[in-house]
């Protein structure tokens, strides 16, 4: 594909929305309704992050702003001992009953007793992720219509494991940051750049103009995902479940690529496809 060729680049995109406020301490006031598990938090209370991992690794981010740390007794003791020697960081962890922390992030989510309230990160534009690049290797992850939170950290989480700087959705149809999705990153939220733009099609064309090689996965490609020598810099593009990728965005990629798999079988799931291709990707650098 001609590169030369290309539509109007649109206006910068930013990757989330503008940061919320949020409460600043506990001032005695009850603690929000429950609501379903990992749903977005009201927005001027900022959202709730649970479990262990996802706890743990926001503490740990200096661009994560914090508000509360809640959690029942034994549960701090474990995040403290994740966190290793040192001072607890700000701010002061509150023990409360399970029940408290049930009816922040939902009974039916898998908390483990723990909860931290968050303002949700601070977005920055796609122009922003490629200048901000160093070095001679860089992978970054773009989803076609990702929808489920849990789907896109599970893929986050991939995107730790094996290197890529980003994963790039489209703002209209990716859901906000949730607790639900930090869980499934399991930390991977607070290392990963989860980037949003308005028109995907032109953020695939502004990675080609920086030299990035973007790979569309397609279940009847002719090339083999493990037969490809891939640049120093590329994309890995992944489609939703079932669907898979729009044609414009078929086309708009260098090149089709499959992951072969047994004739019998439908498909790989979102989470799993991007753990193979990133896999095969970053082996070979």
């Amino acid at each position: 594909m001609d590169k030369r060729k290309r539509p109007p680049r649109s206006a910068r995109s930013r990757i989330n929305t503008p940061r919320p406020s949020a409460t600043t301490d506990r001032g005695g006031k009850p603690l929000p309704a429950p609501k379903p598990a990992g749903a977005p938090s009201n927005r001027a209370q900022g959202l709730w992050l649970f479990g262990l991992h996802a706890v743990n690794a926001g503490l740990g981010n200096p661009s994560r702003r914090r508000h509360r740390v809640i959690g029942t007794k034994q549960a701090l003791e474990n995040l403290k001992e994740a966190l290793g020697e040192g001072v607890f960081p700000t701010p002061s962890p509150e023990v409360v009953d399970r029940s408290e922390v049930d009816a922040v992030c939902g009974p039916d989510s898998v908390h483990q007793g723990l909860a931290m309230l968050v303002d949700p990160l601070d977005g920055h534009h796609i122009e922003d992720l490629i200048a901000d690049h160093e070095g001679e290797t860089d992978t970054i992850v773009v989803l076609d219509q990702a929808t489920d939170p849990r789907n896109i950290g599970a893929v986050m989480r991939s995107a730790r494991a094996f290197g890529a700087r980003a994963v790039i959705v489209q703002d209209r149809n990716a859901p906000p940051e949730t607790g639900t999705m930090a869980k499934a990153a399991s930390g991977a939220l607070e290392h990963v750049h989860l980037v949003r733009v308005t028109n995907l099609a032109r953020a695939i064309w502004a990675l080609k103009d920086a030299n990035y090689w973007c790979m569309g996965f397609d279940g009847h490609a002719d090339t083999n995902i493990a037969d490809v020598d891939p640049s120093p810099k590329r994309a890995i593009v992944l489609g939703s479940e079932g669907a898979g990728l729009r044609r414009l965005t078929r086309e708009t990629c260098d090149q089709l690529v499959k992951i072969p798999i047994n004739e019998d079988a439908e498909s790989l799931n979102l989470s799993n496809a991007c753990a193979v291709s990133l896999y095969e990707v970053t082996r070979k650098r």
